[in-house]
């Protein structure tokens, strides 16, 4: 099949080059870029089948093997370059860098030995009539018996889809494609993982190349496990991203039609998305107590709202600083008159009973010492008869607050402005438009400004220690993530994981955790009396006990029966998975990239630490979602855009009984 398109981006041409044909000097033109994950068993025979044909420039991308994939490339003769950072296109990306002046064709196939590289010579044969050759799986009884079933869906889906939205229909998504130099050029190709191939063909049409589509073989994979169609999660993953990728570039091409008729889309966006954020949060603010009848399910329409403008504003390029700022604000204003959730009562009271003399360590709610001291409100209070969990630097907070006024509006705002530094802090550093996924966030919002949780507080000296984390400024680090521990016990891994970038200097380790100790050590002095010193009620039932989250536990249970039931016994998969993480630390670093950037490493263990804290933990809470939100500002994780919408189901869960 080939049609000839007309170009539909004049900004964007490919220059003309002289045709090839399917002689040796053609050959010799194209380049073979074969990115390769773990396939040392096949690779041999594909290189040397390609090279059997005449192809001689034959480069493998190595994506991160711990097989013997680059001995066996090198072997075999092919040239081998490393990429560290994983991707299918991040790997096609690394091989197309400081390509030889003679190289007028690009070739690419996979290192598993399922293309069938016999049918190359017609590929070659036919770009004195084509500037992208392109293999149908789908047009041979071999290649669609081969394919799955997950495969032969998402190939029809995507194809059909780029039908709809660009006007012209591919048969498959193969792997093996050859493609004019000059046209990839011009494609200026962005995605870096499984998109890759469906942006290329998308540009095919945009920059109207000349397309055809050749029948090909297709096998099974030769050797290794596939890490997309071999496993149920994979094949999410990359239909997620292909999808996603065609969704970007279908917003892209209505930016440009709109733009060739004088109409510039992006204020369009910017405006759709703040009338949403707003809306949403107006429609939210009157349903915060979640005890009235119907409460519940007014709050999810608003969170609804809301959360469709915040995936509307992962779109957004640029934003000036007065437009950032400004709904930043707004929105906050406008959900602290919202009913808290029932955390903020306990603040209140342990802030009160300490400025009555007394210590929140060792007298639950329910004391009787302290009945004649109860405020109205006090039968809000959770958990009234669990003495005080919260750290001793978050408790002066609460004392000082306390001091101050026992108002609910104090506090949030307290908290908010800790969560507004937090804002300042990451816009400084990465920019307002990718701090959008945290400033403009609608479960961030409500967590700290309507239902007044005061985890923001724990955020900000974490964001901070990581900003400024550098071989120079380790201590700085140490301090801070201290502060960040003695607000909420969790952070305690995050200075273990900066002690771990100190080694082998085994001094600077143990100064990290001696630096780390003291915002601990000094903040609970005042809390403790002789030798006691106990700032976690473990005899409590609800400390040893208590659960809100039950899939580890009936896991766990499931192959230990006789497990304990406390919930200290889950901190075991916890350890596996910061062992796991740690270890993908050092295997990116000092084994690829010894000089990365210390920054980038604290968020990316903050972010896996804390998303594995939230799976395994056996408490789990819908604001702790927000814990995630700042360190995505650097990854632009599109599972963490996606969770900041959805973990409001967690409201309608806990509330369903009323």
């Amino acid at each position: 099949m080939s049609v000839q398109l007309q170009p539909q981006d004049h900004s964007a041409s490919v220059p003309e080059t002289t045709q090839i044909t399917g002689s040796m000097a053609a050959f010799e033109q194209v380049l073979v870029i074969i990115p390769v994950l773990n396939e040392a068993s096949t690779l041999p025979a594909v290189i040397h089948s390609l090279q059997n044909l005449g192809l001689t420039h034959i480069r493998v991308v190595d994506n991160g093997s711990t097989d013997d994939s680059v001995c066996q490339a090198q072997r075999a003769g092919a040239e081998v370059l490393e990429e560290p950072i994983t991707g299918y296109g991040q790997a096609c990306w690394r091989g197309l860098q400081q390509i030889p002046e003679p190289i007028q064709w690009i070739l690419f196939c996979d290192g598993d030995g399922s293309d069938d590289l016999s049918q190359l010579p017609q590929f070659l044969g036919a770009t004195s009539q084509a500037d992208f050759i392109l293999g149908n799986r789908r047009a041979t009884a071999q290649g669609r018996s081969t394919m799955t079933l997950t495969q032969n869906f998402g190939n029809w889906l995507a194809t059909w889809l780029m039908g709809w939205g660009w006007g012209y229909r591919y048969q498959d998504l193969g792997p093996l494609r050859l493609i004019r130099r000059t046209a990839l050029e011009a494609m200026q190709m962005s995605d870096r993982s499984f998109g890759w191939t469906v942006e290329m063909q998308v540009k095919a049409i945009e920059l109207g190349l000349t397309i055809r589509e050749l029948p090909v073989n297709y096998r099974r994979r030769q050797g290794g496990r596939s890490k997309i169609s071999g496993t149920l999660s994979g094949s999410v993953q990359a239909g997620t991203i292909i999808l996603s990728t065609l969704g970007k570039l279908y917003g892209q091409r209505l930016g440009s039609d709109l733009r060739s008729r004088g109409c510039n889309p992006e204020p369009l966006l910017l405006w759709s998305s703040v009338a949403l954020i707003l809306l949403g949060l107006i429609w939210m603010a009157p349903h915060g107590d979640f005890h009235q009848i119907g409460a519940v399910d007014q709050f999810w329409i608003g969170a609804g709202i809301a959360g469709a403008g915040f995936l509307l504003s992962g779109l957004i390029r640029q934003i000036s600083k007065w437009w950032f700022w400004g709904v930043a604000l707004l929105s906050r204003l406008l959900l602290l008159p919202m009913y808290p959730g029932d955390d903020i009562w306990r603040y209140l009271w342990e802030g009160h009973i300490q400025n009555l003399g007394f210590n929140p360590y060792q007298l639950a709610p329910t004391a009787p010492e302290l009945e004649a001291y109860r405020p109205i409100w006090w039968a809000l209070i959770n958990n009234s008869d669990t003495a005080a969990i919260y750290p001793p630097i978050a408790q002066l907070g609460f004392r000082v607050l306390a001091g101050l006024g026992l108002s609910v509006l104090l506090f949030k705002l307290a908290f908010v402005m800790a969560d507004l530094m937090t804002c300042w802090l990451l816009s400084r550093r990465f920019g307002y438009p990718k701090t959008l996924i945290y400033g403009w966030n609608p479960l961030v919002i409500y967590a700290f400004a309507g239902g007044g949780h005061y985890d923001s507080w724990f955020i900000l000296p974490l964001v901070a220690a990581g900003l400024i984390c550098s071989p120079t400024k380790w201590s700085w680090s140490a301090v801070l993530i201290g502060i960040s521990i003695a607000v909420k016990w969790m952070s305690l891994p995050i200075l273990g994981f900066l002690a771990w970038l100190q080694l082998p200097r085994f001094r600077g380790a143990i100064a990290v955790f001696l630096l780390g100790s003291l915002p601990l050590i000094f903040s609970a002095i005042p809390f403790c009396s002789g030798a006691s010193c106990s700032l976690i009620p473990t005899g409590s039932v609800f400390v040893s006990h208590g659960r809100s989250a039950e899939l580890i536990p009936y896991l766990l249970h499931q192959i230990w029966p006789e497990i304990p039931a406390k919930n200290s016994i889950y901190l075991i998969p916890l350890g596996f998975a910061l062992v796991g993480i740690i270890g993908y630390d050092f295997w990116q670093t000092f084994r690829i990239d010894p000089q990365q950037d210390w920054t980038v490493r604290h968020f990316n263990f903050s972010q896996r630490y804390l998303a594995s804290l939230i799976v395994l933990s056996p408490i789990v809470h819908g604001w702790y979602f927000t814990w995630l939100m700042p360190f995505a500002v650097l990854t632009q994780n599109l599972g963490v855009r996606l969770v900041s919408v959805s973990a409001f189901v967690y409201f309608a869960l806990q509330n369903t009984w009323r």
